[in-house]
């Protein structure tokens, strides 16, 4: 599994060692020892360096990593206290395990995923990319091997083990009324990105499908997962997508790589580079639409690859004084601000949306009457 969840701990839901599995598999020749003098474990006692580094498709992008790394000292990280960040340019970590020279080959997408920044290991890619936002050029990337603080839903922390694609990027948006609908613009463009992707080298196609609002699954066991924030300043939205996807890591879910397998023995392997690449080649055209036409366009695509059409949901409501009340409705599609559209067996129609508290979604959902 791409994620392990852990509760804060005010919550009652603890996970035992054996949960947060962390199985190394290849991950692009997968090697962190070149790196070993400057990034520790997680867990030392020590305060390892956080090494970043930063590549560009073109001589543009470039001079940004140039510029960037001549004023290191004003990246700001939430880390440990007293941890080192070291800036380096592409040219200087030929040994690193992401391929930044494969993966701009692979990248048509004319905004986004331009401006790359790697780390072998990292606290939080979020992180990275929200808190220099200012500094960054909109479409920026980061990429990490290994995070070991990134962030969920409600504050909840998620461990990121190795074998995932794990990368936050940037981007602004101006209508806050399609705000709530750009994560699942990003859940498509991640699936329609994978399809693409094993149709142009002859693999199997894997039908990755989207669990509402914001999680990824392959063959009913979840592959990864989507978070957006955004904070709002001078009349635009700032806004981080995080994504994390499981190609190597097979325990205890299920991966990309070993479902290419299981299909077809000889299946080559699809790799993060091209992977990302698919993603933002894909994305940039969805976002285009989305943005100058809303999501309608884009609806009967997403519902075709989500998994909750005609999906029958026990809604349970509790007033004080009375006993609890259980209502069935059907799914129907998602409301113009992003919740689930439903119709009782009085064909009337409700907005469902989480509780906030629930980890499972259709466990939490509370109703609102339209109409």
């Amino acid at each position: 599994m791409c994620y392990a969840l852990v509760r804060p701990a005010a919550t009652l839901l603890r996970l035992r060692p054996k949960q947060l599995h962390r199985r190394r598999l290849p991950v692009s020749a997968f090697s962190l020892t070149s790196f070993s003098s400057f990034c520790g474990s997680p867990m030392d006692d020590r305060s390892p360096a956080t090494i970043l580094v930063l590549s560009g498709k073109s001589p543009r992008e470039d001079a940004v990593a140039l510029s960037l790394k001549s004023r290191s000292d004003t990246v700001k990280l939430i880390d440990e206290e007293g941890a080192e960040t070291r800036v380096l340019l592409g040219s200087e970590a030929d040994d690193a395990t992401f391929d930044p020279r494969s993966y701009m080959d692979a990248l048509s997408a004319s905004r986004f995923g331009r401006f790359l920044i790697w780390s072998p290991k990292i606290p939080s890619t979020h992180d990275v990319v929200s808190k220099n936002f200012a500094e960054l050029p909109l479409g920026t990337v980061c990429v990490t091997d290994l995070q070991y603080k990134g962030r969920g839903r409600v504050k909840n922390v998620w461990e990121s083990p190795i074998g995932c694609l794990l990368f936050s990027f940037t981007l602004q948006m101006e209508d806050g009324r399609k705000l709530p609908l750009l994560q699942y613009v990003v859940s498509l463009a991640v699936t329609e990105a994978i399809k693409t992707l094993c149709q142009k080298k002859g693999l199997p196609n894997l039908d990755v499908r989207i669990k509402w609002p914001n999680d990824l699954y392959l063959n009913g066991l979840k592959l990864g997962g989507i978070l957006c924030t955004s904070t709002y300043r001078s009349k635009n939205f700032n806004v981080c997508a995080g994504i994390g996807l499981n190609l190597d890591n097979e325990k205890p879910t299920t991966c990309l790589n070993a479902a290419l397998r299981e299909i077809n023995p000889s299946s080559v392997r699809l790799s993060r580079e091209e992977v990302l690449a698919s993603f933002f080649n894909k994305f940039e055209t969805f976002l285009e639409i989305f943005l100058t036409e809303g999501f309608q366009p884009l609806e009967e695509l997403y519902y075709k690859t989500w998994l909750h059409s005609g999906q029958e949901v026990v809604i349970e409501e509790k007033q004080e004084g009375q006993p609890d009340e259980k209502i069935i409705v059907t799914v129907q599609g998602l409301t113009s601000d992003g919740y689930l559209l439903a119709i009782d067996e009085d064909d009337k129609s409700y907005a469902l949306h989480p509780d906030g508290n629930s980890f499972d979604f259709f466990k939490g959902l509370v109703r609102r009457k339209l109409g």
